[in-house]
C-alpha cells in the first residue's frame, strides 16, 4: 500500500483542502487557501505544518510517538507513514493544523513566516 497516496486521497475528500506542488519542490502538497499544511516527500513520509507555537505546546506528546520527528525551531513535524495508524496520526495532525489556522496567521504577521519546509534538516534530539 502506498501510504502517502492513501493519506492524500483521504485528505482530498475534506472540504476546503486542495492539492498541488509544494513550495519546497515536493511533487505534492495539501493546502487550505494559500497555506500549505502537508508536504509529501516520499511514499512513506509527510510533513505537516502545525505552527511553532503549537509544536512547542505539544512537544511532550509529539516526542512520545516513534512515527514523528520534531525539528528544532520549526512548526513542521515529519510523519513516517509505515502503517494505517501512522496515516491516522497524520490525519489527526492535519485536523489540529486546520484548527490552528489563526495561530499560524498570527505567527506570519509577527515576522515568523520564515518557516520553510524542513525536508532534509536535522531532527531535534
Amino acid at each position: 500500500m502506498n501510504s502517502a497516496r492513501h493519506a492524500r486521497e483521504q485528505l482530498m475528500s475534506w472540504p476546503g483542502l486542495t492539492g498541488g506542488r509544494a513550495s519546497c519542490g515536493s511533487e505534492y502538497c495539501v493546502r487550505t487557501g494559500a497555506q500549505e499544511i502537508v508536504h509529501f516527500h516520499s511514499e512513506q513520509e509527510a510533513e505537516v505544518h502545525l505552527s511553532r507555537t503549537m509544536v512547542t505546546k505539544l512537544l511532550p506528546a509529539l516526542s512520545e510517538s516513534t512515527a514523528l520527528r520534531v525539528h528544532n525551531g520549526s512548526g513542521w513535524v515529519t510523519v513516517r507513514l509505515d502503517c494505517r495508524t501512522d496515516i491516522d496520526l497524520l490525519i489527526t495532525l492535519v485536523s489540529a493544523a486546520l484548527q490552528a489556522g489563526p495561530a499560524v496567521a498570527e505567527e506570519e504577521l509577527s515576522g515568523l513566516a520564515a518557516d520553510p519546509c524542513t525536508h532534509q534538516r536535522q531532527y531535534a534530539a
